[in-house]
């Protein structure tokens, strides 16, 4: 086996197996693994990775730091129109018109400002920008997000934007110690967003779980998990801007 088939390989195999923990997951609560995507979680890692996990049949791709994410997507211009590109990491000010302009998602939306700068900087000539909620689902005194009790309010002004369109929520609640404790806060995001659909939103996607505890997330009802380490492995931060 040459060098090349087996980086090749060795992507194929990770991907598998994530893939495979989400429909075991599913399965294990009677859903079926269609319901969940996966959203590859590349930041710190190269345009080649993003390139070889692609070629392995992945999609979707989250970055966490903008500048980074916008590299990659140029260098995979080639391919841009497979491509899904997902942000989720936090957004200023001063970097909504660069998100606006390259992303398909962003999934960290947590303020009426910055909404509204992402609805008014959004190219005419492209799709609506597929936005989330954050929710500090568990009140985490370092996290963004907006509480849940204000959550309902923002996404009645994002369906007011119309480069915007409302997807759902995102959340990433704190460690937790064990399955029962991760489901507990899971539900709870997951109450909100039924909801909001209960109330008639066109809502999809509930984006939480990641790879410690996807399986408590695909349980407790995400449809879209965000894997970063279980599939790239482990980060260096030296170089993420």
């Amino acid at each position: 086996m040459t060098i090349e088939n087996a980086i090749d390989t060795l992507w194929s195999d990770r991907l598998k197996a994530v893939q495979q923990r989400i429909e075991l997951a599913a399965r294990a609560v009677g859903r079926s693994p269609d319901e969940i995507r996966l959203l590859a979680v590349s930041k710190t890692f190269p345009a080649d990775a993003v390139a070889q996990v692609h070629a392995a049949g992945q999609l979707a791709f989250g970055e966490n730091y903008i500048q980074e994410g916008i590299d990659k997507i140029a260098a995979l211009q080639s391919v841009r129109g497979e491509l899904e590109w997902h942000c989720i990491g936090p957004i200023q000010s001063n970097k909504t018109r660069w998100v606006a302009e390259h992303f398909d998602w962003v999934q960290t939306v947590d303020r009426l400002k910055i909404a509204q700068r992402l609805n008014d900087q959004r190219p005419a000539e492209m799709a609506p920008l597929n936005v989330l909620i954050q929710v500090n689902i568990d009140s985490g005194a370092t996290k963004s997000g907006v509480s849940p009790n204000e959550a309902e309010a923002l996404a009645q002004a994002l369906m007011r934007l119309p480069r915007l369109r409302l997807r759902g929520l995102m959340c990433i609640p704190d460690p937790q110690p064990d399955w029962q404790a991760q489901c507990a806060i899971f539900r709870q995001a997951r109450d909100l967003f039924d909801g909001w659909r209960a109330q008639g939103w066109a809502m999809d996607t509930l984006s939480m779980g990641m790879s410690a505890d996807l399986e408590a997330a695909v349980a407790s009802g995400s449809t879209m998990v965000r894997i970063g380490s279980a599939l790239f492995g482990q980060r260096s931060y030296s170089s993420a801007v």
